[in-house]
């Protein structure tokens, strides 16, 4: 499936084959290139066809090699666009929601342990089925998307078997808020807390809730994923955003651990889902 991601790494790697052909002196073919760098050929391939990410140190080869220095900084420019991978829902939901769907079960099937905070909605790890088709069906409205609900609630439930996979581990954080949100019927949401106060204590669950009166270091913002510490996933309304620079990374690691400190577990969590699912029944 073509994304933002990859076509901006194409694009890298067409201004890189420009690069090379317009050597000063000399059109460079990519055998000759590989050999100035000391590089494999299928290097140059990849990185010209867009099959393959390039280093900071890549660019500034590449530059220097092909007798066009200058070109660096545009070069890196470009690659730190890369850094923020902008998949835009309005392109994403081109074909509805169960091809992003899809796409969220590969990423999940490769990872052992995912950090989550939510601040409106119960993660979709947890989401049973009707509370799901709530949901897509208010953001196909909102995005104007293809209504293929019934398949994105299938694919969404697939993907809960990964909490059921020895080694795996998620450790969830909600705004007490997201207990509340009206997204659905009442029956519905009571029938969703039930399943919240089911995955407490289960072994691959770690679930906390930031209270609504919490002191907390950092305001509640938006909603994103931390997959084995190496790529965050962020939701806007706009877009999706998929982040694997180190330094970025960390910091949403420090969000995370920061609103872990004002959050209740086990049997204090468990009093907050019973009181809001006390407010349904009345």
């Amino acid at each position: 499936m073509s994304t933002d991601f990859q076509q901006a790494r194409s694009v890298l790697g067409l201004r890189l084959r420009e690069l090379r052909e317009s050597s000063p002196g000399v059109r460079l073919t990519g055998s000759v290139l590989a050999g100035r760098l000391g590089w494999a050929q299928s290097k140059v391939s990849k990185l010209e066809t867009g099959r393959q990410t390039a280093t900071v140190e890549d660019l500034r080869a590449w530059a220097e090699a092909t007798g066009q220095p200058e070109s660096f900084d545009e070069l890196h420019a470009q690659l730190k666009g890369l850094e923020s991978r902008v998949r835009s829902w309005r392109r994403q939901l081109a074909s509805g929601h169960r091809p992003v769907q899809e796409t969220w079960n590969a990423l999940v099937a490769e990872a052992r342990e995912i950090h989550s905070w939510e601040s409106a909605l119960v993660a979709g790890m947890l989401q049973t089925a009707d509370y799901a088709r709530h949901v897509f069906l208010a953001y196909a409205e909102l995005q104007q998307s293809p209504r293929d609900t019934e398949e994105a609630v299938r694919s969404r439930m697939r993907r809960q078997e990964w909490l059921y996979r020895p080694g795996h581990r998620l450790r969830l954080l909600m705004w007490e808020a997201a207990l509340r949100t009206s997204v659905c019927p009442p029956a519905v949401l009571a029938a969703q807390l039930d399943r919240l106060s089911g995955v407490i204590g289960l072994d691959t669950v770690s679930l906390g809730i930031v209270p609504l009166d919490a002191r907390v270091k950092i305001p509640p913002a938006n909603s994103f994923s931390v997959l084995d510490g190496r790529l965050v996933v962020a939701e806007d309304w706009h877009a999706e955003l998929w982040l694997d620079d180190a330094p970025t990374v960390a910091t949403y690691q420090r969000v995370w651990r920061s609103l872990s400190e004002s959050a209740v577990f086990g049997a204090d969590a468990q009093r907050l889902i019973t009181t809001a699912r006390r407010h349904l029944d009345t």
